[in-house]
């Protein structure tokens, strides 16, 4: 019979910090069905998944130790794992596709720039600078095509806020390109 220790936030992050398995294994074991989850909206399989989650974990482990205790745990270890997920495809490169962004070459003055086109790595990295939750409707919507109703639905929200969270995102990137492009001369 095996005994499993029910282990308290703060004792996983200084068993994690001091390398012990159990608690390291006791954080992943607690964490791992949400971060999956998260992961296999974009993965193209659950070996793929969880590699990713698995890498992600990784980087959890050799940083735990900055882990200042503001916000949830949970929270900080989907950062983290979000940022692993951006970095697989980053380096596979399979999933490196032109985005257009027709609103903004729409309403921009600078219509001959090249910045209407930019890659995805590009549009992850912009999408870090507006709120996470703007940030991923929008992904979803613009990047991986899913309706507004199958958003509202995943996420809990209205189409309407939905809808609202598609254009607020825009909106946000085309300051931040502007800026960029400002910056650029």
């Amino acid at each position: 019979m095996s005994y499993k220790h029910k282990y308290s936030e703060s004792e996983l992050i200084i068993g994690c910090i001091n390398n012990d398995r159990r608690c390291q294994e006791a954080l992943y074991r607690q964490h791992i069905a949400v971060m999956m989850s998260m992961v296999m909206r974009y993965a193209k399989d659950e070996e793929e998944g969880l590699t990713i989650v698995n890498d992600g974990f990784l980087k959890v482990f050799q940083k735990i130790s900055t882990y200042k205790s503001e916000g949830s745990l949970q929270g900080w270890i989907r950062r983290i794992v979000y940022h692993s997920l951006s970095d697989h495809f980053s380096r596979t490169r399979r999933y490196r596709e032109t985005i257009i962004l027709e609103e903004y070459d729409r309403t921009s003055a600078h219509r001959q720039t090249a910045l209407g086109e930019l890659y995805y790595e590009d549009i992850v990295n912009l999408l870090d600078e507006i709120p996470a939750k703007s940030a991923e409707v929008f992904q979803a919507f613009v990047i991986e095509g899913y309706s507004h109703k199958e958003i509202s639905g995943s996420l809990g929200i209205s189409e309407g806020t939905s809808r609202w969270h598609v254009a607020e995102a825009k909106s946000r990137l085309r300051s931040l390109i502007t800026k960029n492009q400002q910056s650029y001369g």
